[in-house]
């Protein structure tokens, strides 16, 4: 018992240094990491770097020294550093083998960043989601959904599948449909139908708005309504275009008619 108690008063004297100093390597570390962090965001703030790069630079350049700082660590508390890098070595195959969806994600998140699909702030609808791309990091890319949703997809994913970027271009075009009775006269129809469209403020006049006939329908003639917005007016430009209209015919005299299923059960 004895021996086993000078064995152990012998460990502590020898281990207890080397434990306060990785302690204090790792909270000094870590602030230091901290501090070069958000000096490296204010540097790219000044340089005008794109956000969506500065927060994956942000990402990497943590992971990267707070592996290193993890490495000087334990080498302080007597483990070598060429038996970590070893054994690091021998298990490198294992973990990525385990690894391979977050490698992928990581391969993903980098081509985002070369080929730039998309940045910060754009809408885009990718993997079955909509939404405003709020965060581009290492391994996922969070979006906002109009519904304020946080949508989290893997880079690995994003970066393999179809992406459709409604900001890019800078305007959309707002597919509307309506129909009219066969009794209403078309051209009046057109008259009615463009002059919503002329007079809505957030439409623009260039690309110029059109207004067709689309369909001979069993019980209506469809015209197809394409005015032109900006990405942030579509949704206001789709539902008023919508109420001005129904109000539009309604003063005109023009028929909105409504399905046969609904008028046999009125009818009857």
């Amino acid at each position: 018992m004895e021996d086993y108690i000078e064995k152990f008063k012998e460990l502590l004297i020898d281990y207890t240094p080397k434990v306060l100093t990785a302690l204090a390597i790792l909270i000094i570390g870590l602030i230091l990491i901290k501090f070069v962090i958000n000096m490296s965001k204010s540097v790219m703030k000044k340089r005008g770097v794109d956000e969506t790069l500065q927060k994956f630079l942000e990402n990497l350049l943590s992971w990267t020294l707070k592996i290193l700082l993890f490495v000087t660590v334990i080498s302080k508390l007597g483990v070598a550093t060429t038996s970590f890098a070893a054994i690091i070595g021998a298990a490198g195959l294992a973990i990525g083998l385990a690894l391979q969806g977050s490698l992928s994600n990581f391969a993903g998140g980098a081509l985002i960043m070369i080929f730039k699909p998309f940045k910060v702030g754009d809408l885009i609808e990718a993997q079955g989601e909509l939404g405003v791309v709020k965060e581009i990091q290492i391994f996922i890319t969070q979006l906002n959904t109009p519904e304020n949703k946080l949508v989290i997809i893997p880079n690995g994913a994003l970066s393999n599948g179809n992406i459709v970027n409604y900001t890019a271009e800078g305007q959309l075009r707002v597919d509307l449909t309506f129909g009219v009775s066969y009794d209403a006269d078309i051209k009046q129809t057109k008259d009615v139908l463009m002059g919503v469209l002329t007079s809505h403020p957030k439409v623009l006049k260039d690309p110029v708005p059109t207004v067709n006939v689309s369909e001979l329908a069993d019980s209506s003639v469809n015209f197809a309504v394409r005015p032109w917005a900006n990405v942030a007016d579509y949704w206001d430009v789709y539902f008023d275009v919508h109420e001005n209209v129904k109000i539009a015919l309604d003063a005109a005299g023009i028929e909105i008619p409504y399905p046969h299923s609904v008028e046999i059960q009125k009818q009857g």
